[in-house]
């Protein structure tokens, strides 16, 4: 199984549970606002501590409050790519891409910068600086720094939502060939029923 998820969390009055396995491919996390999508995978990724549960990906133990084990968020090696891509505003593209790359151990480097520049088509960008690009480009680009951090899985939360149509395609088009050639698990967010039946394998509900 990619992912083995069965978590809870209280946050004030409510509560945030998830309990699910998926096999490979992209596996969507569906339902409203306000759900807890995000914080399910907040918590895959090590930035939120469920109450109590277990999270594997992949045969590998990430989290289990019974037996002690929670790993730290970068030892997760988790790719994960947000909303609103939250590139480095001060560092221009060749840079963002670089970041993670370089704190990668080398035997998690699965992918060459030159490779994912050519596979996202980004290569006339890397000298511009975050604040001049379109938010497909920007997509684009907080993606490539997701792949290039040497993820054993991505997380991705609404990548579209902000987009418009037409970059909305763009960008769904590179997730089905990432899907596809690259074989990675991916836990993905959309409150979009038509963008998961077009992306996900599996589609659970939340909320």
């Amino acid at each position: 199984m990619s992912f083995e998820v069965d978590v809870s969390l209280r946050r004030g009055a409510r509560e945030i549970a998830a309990r699910f396995s998926a096999g490979e491919g992209l596996t969507a996390l569906f339902g409203p606002s306000g759900a807890g999508k995000t914080s399910l995978l907040d918590m895959v990724a090590g930035l939120l501590r469920p109450d109590r549960g277990r999270i594997c990906v992949s045969g590998t133990v990430l989290f289990d409050s019974a037996a002690r084990i929670d790993l730290p968020p970068e030892q997760r090696a988790c790719g994960y790519v947000f909303q609103d891509g939250r590139l480095f505003p001060h560092r221009r593209v060749r840079d963002n891409l670089l970041y993670g790359w370089k704190l990668a151990p080398a035997e998690r480097r699965w992918l060459e910068p030159d490779a994912a520049i050519a596979f996202l088509g980004i290569g006339h960008l890397l000298e511009r600086m975050p604040r001049s690009l379109s938010g497909g480009e920007a997509q684009r680009v907080a993606i490539g720094r997701a792949l290039l951090s040497g993820p054993r899985f991505l997380l991705m939360d609404e990548p579209l939502a902000s987009l418009d149509a037409a970059r909305r395609d763009e960008i769904m088009r590179l997730i089905e060939r990432m899907r596809d050639e690259f074989g990675i698990p991916i836990l993905y967010v959309s409150h979009d029923r038509a963008e998961l039946d077009r992306l996900a394998a599996a589609v659970i509900p939340v909320g």
